[in-house]
């Protein structure tokens, strides 16, 4: 269902006629009806059939159920909780094509009213969010704000501003949210901004409020939130601590892949590259991104599994641009290949998320290529919020040394030491010699 949902996502903003192509036969036929009926086209997407027989799938197609030609309040209240099940169901498959289908339904529940309606301006917003169009996502949720300001719409606004490296106005949003509800997600959210801001401790103590805020009604929520709290204590040097937490996150959600991966990475880095390619490689079947995939090769490697490990590279290779070009732009500049494609990847990122770790990408990038000068600058960019991380302490490292600036080099190089179980084992063998060279 994955790889179909996102062939027919893809097709479907070309020709509308193609919508059959993604469907069973009986989705084909529910398809060609509704088009027949004159339905607006993001109906037809949004109401489609779907196939799969888990509780998600089950709860879509009850969702489902209602007539289009329905304008009662009872359709709208359906098409917003089928859209926010769309949106569960992306991040259970970790595949984003349901984010496509969760803005047809808010927009398809718009045009079945007149006046602006908050609750398909959300649902858009988190949906627009999703497929990193961060700037959209902001202009639905400032819209919201000034219509109808509830919590989760100051949630959506700081998340939007968050990406995009506004993280003043964002906090502003942040704490407009938690003065509202202090729940879950206030919490998380909050925690990710003291982490991006510096403060490791304070946001442990915010993501262990978040973790102990949820529930089994919403676990992955819940799941993400103890997966968050074991990076940070991990950080803190606090492996039993994050070891606890990453176990309550697997009972919440079993085979969840943002606990995988942390639990991997801590094998990684405890030299137990076997038991870590065995985890890392669950992860990435889940959650095929290039991040994971990178970790997965460098557990393969260090187990010994060179050919697996060059599959893994290649697979990444052959997807990374599209799922998720700021991390294969890393990837690139790190292993000294494609330096130009690294460049290009970053820049296009940085038009859209312009981030701590965008800059980072793209300063990595323009030293790859020879552009110190101009990575200094990015680099300055990358630094400015205070963020304590070990990979972008390893990469202001290098820039500095190149830029003639021994003292900072040091002084970076010192601090991304102080967290190299945080790095990679290719990182930690050039942070190894970058030392030994200064």
């Amino acid at each position: 269902m994955k790889i179909c949902i996102r062939f027919f996502l893809e097709l479907v903003c070309l020709l509308a006629f193609v919508l059959a192509l993604a469907f069973s036969s009986t989705g084909c036929k529910d398809a060609q009806s509704a088009t027949e009926n004159s339905m607006p086209q993001p109906c037809v997407l949004a109401l489609a059939a779907q196939a799969g027989e888990n509780s998600i799938d089950r709860e879509i197609r009850h969702w489902q159920q209602r007539s289009p030609s329905d304008k009662s309040e009872v359709l709208n209240i359906s098409l917003e909780q089928l859209g926010w099940k769309y949106i569960e169901k992306a991040r259970a498959t970790y595949d984003p094509g349901y984010f496509k289908l969760a803005e047809a339904c808010a927009v398809c529940l718009q045009s079945k009213n007149a006046q602006p309606k908050p609750e398909a301006m959300l649902l858009r917003g988190h949906a627009l969010h999703q497929m990193h169009k961060f700037k959209d996502a902001e202009s639905v949720a400032r819209e919201l704000v000034k219509a109808r300001g509830l919590s989760f719409d100051y949630g959506l606004l700081g998340d939007a501003l968050m990406e995009q490296g506004k993280l003043p106005e964002a906090t502003q949003a942040y704490q407009e949210m938690m003065n509202q509800k202090p729940n879950l997600q206030a919490y998380s959210r909050a925690a990710h901004i003291r982490w991006l801001t510096g403060d490791v401790r304070g946001a442990a103590k915010l993501a262990m409020m978040a973790a102990r805020a949820g529930s089994l009604q919403d676990a992955e929520s819940t799941a993400w939130a103890y997966s968050r709290l074991a990076l940070y204590e991990w950080q803190l040097g606090q492996s039993e601590n994050a070891r606890h937490a990453l176990k309550i996150a697997q009972e919440m959600q079993p085979n969840y892949a943002p606990a995988l991966l942390v639990k991997g990475r801590m094998l990684l880095a405890e030299n137990k590259a076997n038991e870590a390619a065995s985890v890392l490689k669950q992860a990435a079947e889940l959650n095929p991104l290039p991040d994971y995939q990178w970790t997965l090769a460098e557990a393969l490697r260090a187990a010994g599994n060179e050919a697996e490990a060059l599959k893994v590279e290649a697979e990444m290779l052959a997807k990374g641009s599209q799922d998720d070009p700021r991390t294969l732009s890393v990837f690139l500049a790190t292993r000294s290949e494609q330096a130009e494609k690294a460049l290009r990847l970053a820049q296009q990122e940085i038009a859209v998320r312009a981030d701590v770790f965008t800059y980072d990408a793209l300063a990595w990038a323009l030293l790859a290529v020879g552009n110190t000068e101009e990575a200094k600058s990015a680099l300055k960019q990358a630094l400015a919020s205070g963020t304590t991380d070990a990979r972008l302490f390893y990469h202001a490292g290098v820039i500095s040394k190149a830029a003639g600036k021994k003292a900072d080099a040091h002084r970076y190089f010192k601090q991304a030491y102080s967290n190299r179980q945080m790095l990679l084992p290719s990182e930690q063998e050039g942070l190894a010699r970058q030392m030994a060279a200064a």
